[in-house]
């Protein structure tokens, strides 16, 4: 078992009107990633992702390309503390 990590992600470029959000759910459920993404006035998309270590890697890497339709320009990705929380939806604002 590989230790339990968190990120904050931000990701630049074409990444909203391209189902981002939706997918990322679809990803994250599938690897059993918990947290939340949402969509950014700013036109960027920001995630909190928690989970086992090699899970949260993948779902990473998965969303440095995004779904058909996305163009990611830039994903920057900061260690924080894991939350606990079950499952992961889509945040409003």
């Amino acid at each position: 078992m590989t230790a339990r990590v968190g990120y904050f992600i931000k990701l630049t470029g074409r990444v909203q009107g391209v189902f981002f959000r939706q997918w990322t759910v679809e990803q994250a459920r599938e690897l059993g990633v918990s947290g939340w993404v949402r969509n950014c006035p700013d036109g960027t998309v920001e995630a909190r992702l928690s989970g086992d270590e090699e899970a949260v890697n993948q779902l990473i890497a998965r969303m440095r390309h995004g779904p058909p339709g996305a163009e990611v320009a830039k994903l920057d990705a900061d260690d924080t503390s894991p939350e606990s929380g079950e499952g992961f939806a889509i945040r409003r604002g």
